[in-house]
């Protein structure tokens, strides 16, 4: 899969601007605040219905403007395929499916894959377990409507669960909260059971990955702490009897304390957890091993790669990294966004050249 074009009106700091990629490697280059990663944000918003900078929409409008609009069109084993995502200042977007508009966000998902990477991604190994979730449910997401729906109900149920466990009266609770913990439970084998079998899947390919961009020096394992397994009934029962067992616990805390939205996965680099230990450049290559990983996931579920987005990342890497980096990534279409291109990381390989200034962009002579 790759996207051929994008196109943006009042997006962030464009008035309106077509840009064309091509299969393979894409970098778009310019000086600081010039559009490179505004570009980027535009393609993922397309794959994934949001934007991994900004938590309301209404924010990626053009200063000035009432609303806005992004539009794609990528190739795919399928045939061609187009969406685009219009937003107003009300908050609210919709988005057409080739030609057609879907009413739920979920059925934006599975149209154009994109994996994303940019430096606040090293949240997904410095910082809390919300953030190694986040990483889960995006991917398993796009890879899965069955898994994106599982999720939304399991959040709407834990939440009416929470609200039921502040009630001050406690015979209330225990009368109705097995009605909540059955629905919860069900949800939540199907949400464990994948995120189970992805990691299972991703964990040697991120090895792997890792040995190639640290030249062999460094071993990565990932641990997950679900502490639940089997299948989707197997992990659901489980989860049923620790809540009845827990609720106490629960009463005390005024909230769930056990589930998959408290998983987390641990990062062990030669041994030692990368969180605690690990320099930022080992934490920034893990984080990366894991991204370029992910792409293999999507290979094997779809038969085709997704659209690798690399924003800034060529700058935080030695040269031997970046060596090993676009060696890996030729095989896909990657869209690199950095402020200038070394020529001797590229020399002898082919790639695409777009400049990006104030918000306009065009092709440039390598």
């Amino acid at each position: 899969m790759f996207i051929k074009s994008l196109s943006l009106k009042n997006f962030r700091n464009y008035t309106e601007e077509n840009i064309t990629f091509l299969d393979g490697v894409n970098i778009l280059t310019g000086q600081n605040a010039q559009g490179k990663t505004n570009a980027a944000e535009a393609i993922f918003f397309l794959c994934t219905g949001y934007s991994p900078r900004a938590n309301k929409d209404k924010l990626v409008i053009k200063n000035g403007q009432d609303s806005a609009e992004i539009s794609g069109v990528a190739s795919s084993l399928y045939g061609d395929v187009s969406v685009k995502v219009n937003f107003n200042k009300n908050d609210k977007k919709t988005i057409h499916v080739n030609g057609i508009q879907v009413l739920k966000i979920g059925e934006i998902l599975g149209n154009i894959n994109s994996v994303f990477f940019n430096p606040a991604e090293l949240k997904l190994v410095q910082e809390s377990p919300e953030d190694r979730r986040r990483f889960l449910n995006i991917s398993l997401s796009q890879q899965s409507k069955s898994y994106f729906y599982a999720l939304q109900r399991y959040n709407k149920i834990l939440s009416q669960r929470n609200t039921l466990l502040k009630d001050p009266n406690i015979s209330i609770i225990r009368e109705t909260l097995p009605i909540w913990d059955e629905q919860l439970c069900k949800q939540a084998g199907k949400i464990i059971r994948a995120r189970n079998e992805f990691l299972t899947k991703i964990a040697p390919i991120a090895k792997e990955k890792h040995l190639l961009l640290s030249d062999g020096k460094e071993v990565l394992d990932l641990k997950t702490e679900s502490g639940y397994y089997g299948t989707e009934e197997e992990i659901a029962y489980a989860l049923f009897e620790d809540l009845k067992t827990g609720l106490d616990r629960d009463l005390r805390l005024g909230f769930t304390g056990i589930g998959p939205h408290r998983d987390d996965i641990k990062f062990i680099l030669n041994g030692d957890d990368v969180r605690v230990y690990g320099s930022q450049g080992q934490q920034r290559t893990v984080a990366l091993s894991l991204k370029l990983a992910e792409t293999e996931t999507f290979f094997a579920r779809f038969g085709e790669y997704p659209i690798l987005i690399l924003d800034d990342v060529l700058s935080e890497l030695d040269k031997t990294r970046q060596r090993k980096l676009i060696g890996a990534v030729e095989h896909l279409q990657t869209i690199f966004t950095a402020t200038n291109i070394d020529r001797t990381v590229f020399k002898g390989r082919a790639y695409n050249k777009l400049t990006v200034t104030a918000g306009k962009v065009k092709q440039a002579n390598k």
